[in-house]
C-alpha cells in the first residue's frame, strides 16, 4: 500500500506502524484469509474468481480456529477476513471473536450488501479494526461491474449502518477502464458519508481480473488517475478534512509522487524518499501473506499459482518460515532475479519490483517487468 495522505500531507494513519516498520527483519506478516469463495455478487474483476456456490472442501470452524491459533503463536498482528463474501460464512463472526481472544487484530473486507443494522452492531461489538466495503463507482457503473442491480444501494446502506455506530470504514475502489473517470465521485461520497479511509486498488491480473488485463488503463491514464487522487487528497486536507487515502497494488505510485515532489518541493521529497525506503515497496511473501478457503498458503492474496503449503497440515508460521522453499527465498531477496526494466530501475529499492503475480500473468515469467509500471525509461534511469 502507498499512503497518499502520509506522503503528501504527513498524516499518520492507524496502519502506519505496520506500513513503516523500524525492524522489518523480525516483523510478522498481515494475513489475508479468503475464508470462502462463495459470493452473492459476480464482479468482473474478482481476483478470487468467486461464485454463488462455495468451493469444496472449505475449512470448517474447527479448522479455522486451529489456523487462527497458529497465527497467534506466530505473532501475526492482523487477520483480514476476505472472500468471496466473508459474511456468507455463518461462523465468520465467531471466528473473528476467537481471533480477538487470541490477541490477533481483525479486519473484514466485504461487498457491504449484507451489513444490516444487526450485523453492523455485531461487528462493532467484536472490535473489528476496520470494515472494508467495496464500491466501484456511481450506482450504474458499480452495479454493472458487480453483476447485480441495487448492489450500490445495498452497499451504501451497509456503509451507513457501520458509520452510524462509530465503526471505522474503508471504502475500496478497483480502478478499471470502466470506472476511473468516477474517482471524483468516490471522494465526494467518502466526504458526504463520513468514511474514514479510501483505498484505490490498481487492477490485479488474477481470477476474473486476468480477462480485463488487455483493457487495463494505459500508462498515461494511470498517471492521470494518480494525479487526480493526489489533487483530491490535498484538497481534503486544505479544507481540514482528514481522511486516509491509499493506493494498492502498484508501488510505482510512490516513486511517481517522489519524482513529482523532487521537482516541485525538494524538501518534502526528501521526507517522502525516507518513508518509501522504510516501506520497502511490494511485500508479497514478506509483510503480507494469504490463505485460501481450503487452507493453502500464498505469498499474497492475488497469487494463486504457487501454494507454499496448507495450514491443515502445519501451522502458518512453520510454512511461512520454511527455509527450503525456493519461491519464498527469492521473493525475500528478489532484486537479483528481476529482469528487463525492473532490473535496471534505480528505484527498485522503493518498489521492490512491484507485483510479481501481474508480471507472471502477462508474460508467464514472475521475474519479468510489471506491465502496470507506468514510469518512463527516463524516470527509472535506464535510458
Amino acid at each position: 500500500m502507498v499512503s497518499i495522505s502520509r506522503l503528501l500531507c504527513d498524516a499518520v494513519g492507524p496502519g502506519d506502524s505496520l506500513r513503516y516498520r523500524t525492524s522489518p527483519q523480525n516483523s510478522r506478516p498481515v494475513v489475508v484469509w479468503n475464508c470462502t469463495r462463495q459470493c452473492n455478487l459476480h464482479c468482473l474483476h474478482c481476483y478470487a474468481d468467486a461464485n454463488i456456490q462455495p468451493a469444496s472442501p472449505e475449512m470448517d470452524t474447527e479448522d479455522g480456529k486451529n489456523f487462527i491459533q497458529g497465527l497467534a503463536h506466530f505473532g501475526v498482528p492482523v487477520l483480514l477476513f476476505s472472500g468471496g463474501e466473508p459474511l456468507l460464512r455463518k461462523d465468520v463472526l465467531e471466528l473473528a471473536t476467537f481471533a480477538k481472544k487470541c490477541g490477533v487484530g481483525v479486519v473484514i473486507s466485504t461487498n457491504g450488501t449484507l451489513i444490516t443494522q444487526e450485523v453492523a452492531s455485531n461487528i462493532r461489538a467484536i472490535g473489528f479494526r476496520e470494515v472494508g466495503i467495496s464500491l466501484d463507482g456511481a450506482e450504474e457503473t458499480n452495479d454493472m461491474l458487480r453483476g447485480k442491480k441495487y448492489a450500490y444501494r445495498e452497499a451504501l446502506q451497509g456503509i451507513r449502518n457501520c458509520v452510524a455506530l462509530g465503526q471505522r470504514v474503508s471504502l475500496r475502489f478497483t480502478i478499471t477502464s470502466f470506472n476511473y473517470p468516477e474517482i471524483p465521485a468516490i471522494f465526494d461520497l467518502a466526504e458526504k458519508e463520513n468514511v474514514d479511509r479510501v483505498c484505490f486498488y490498481h487492477l490485479a491480473y488474477s481470477g476474473r481480473g486476468k480477462s480485463l488485463a488487455q483493457n487495463d488503463l494505459s500508462h498515461s491514464e494511470t498517471r492521470s488517475a494518480v494525479d487526480l487522487i493526489c489533487e483530491r487528497t490535498l484538497d481534503l486536507y486544505r479544507r481540514g478534512i482528514e481522511k486516509e487515502i491509499l493506493t494498492v497494488g502498484n508501488h510505482a505510485d510512490g516513486v511517481y509522487i517522489y519524482l513529482k515532489l523532487k521537482r516541485e518541493c525538494p524538501e518534502r521529497a526528501d521526507k517522502v524518499f525516507s518513508l518509501l525506503q522504510m516501506n520497502g515497496g511490494n511485500s508479497s511473501g514478506i509483510h503480507i501473506g494469504a490463505v485460501d478457503e481450503q487452507g493453502n498458503v500464498y505469498p499474497d492474496q492475488f497469487w494463486r499459482t504457487h501454494s507454499l503449503g496448507n495450514v491443515r497440515g502445519a501451522e502458518f508460521g512453520h510454512i511461512w518460515m520454511n527455509p527450503s522453499d525456493p519461491l519464498m527465498q527469492k521473493l525475500r531477496d528478489r532484486k537479483k532475479f528481476l529482469k528487463e526494466r525492473c532490473a535496471g530501475c534505480k528505484y527498485v529499492d522503493l518498489c521492490n519490483g512491484n507485483l510479481r503475480s501481474r508480471a507472471e500473468a502477462m508474460f508467464n515469467d514472475m521475474w519479468a517487468h510489471d506491465p502496470a509500471c507506468y514510469l518512463t525509461e527516463e524516470e527509472i534511469g535506464s535510458s
